[in-house]
C-alpha cells in the first residue's frame, strides 16, 4: 500500500509481480485506466518484459474481474475495523490475501463474491436505465 498513485510505484507493483514469476512466462495484468498506469516508461517496461498491459474501458469497473474480490475484502477486513495506522492495515490486508490464497473455495468467500457480484449488476441496470431515461426499479 502506499499513500499516493504514481507511475513509480506502479511500476515497482509491476516488477513485483514480474518477480514473483521468474520462469519467464508471459503475464497480463487488468488495469484501470488511471493515468499512473499508462506512462511510456511502463509501458516500454512492461513490452521488455512479457508483461501485457489489459486495460479496462473508461466507465466500465465492472469489466474488472478484480471488482468481484472487492466486496469480500471489505467484508473481511475493512468492515467495522479501527486500524491505528496504515502499517496495520496493511499488515491486516496481507494476512487475509495469504488466507485468501490458501481457502479459494471458503463458503464464506464465495458468498461475499456472488453478493458483490450482485452488488455490480444491479449498479450496472440503474446507470443503463439512467442513460435510457428510464425509470431505475428498485432491487428485492
Amino acid at each position: 500500500m502506499r499513500r499516493r498513485r504514481s507511475a513509480a510505484n506502479t511500476l515497482a507493483a509491476l516488477k513485483s509481480i514480474r518477480a514473483a514469476r521468474p520462469d519467464g512466462a508471459p503475464i497480463y495484468v487488468i488495469l484501470d485506466n488511471l493515468s499512473a498506469h499508462k506512462g511510456r516508461k511502463i509501458r516500454a517496461w512492461a513490452a521488455r518484459n512479457k508483461v501485457e498491459l489489459c486495460f479496462t474501458p473508461t466507465y466500465a469497473s465492472w469489466a474488472n474481474p478484480i471488482e468481484a474480490q472487492f466486496g469480500p475484502l471489505r467484508t473481511f477486513v475493512i468492515a467495522g475495523s479501527d486500524h491505528p495506522n496504515h502499517t496495520v492495515l496493511t499488515r491486516r490486508l496481507q494476512a487475509y490475501l495469504r488466507w485468501r490464497n490458501a481457502n479459494a473455495r471458503h463458503p464464506d468467500v464465495l458468498a461475499a463474491q456472488r453478493r458483490e457480484r450482485a452488488r455490480i449488476r444491479i449498479r450496472i441496470r440503474s446507470e443503463r436505465q439512467r442513460r435510457w431515461g428510464q425509470a431505475a426499479t428498485r432491487a428485492a
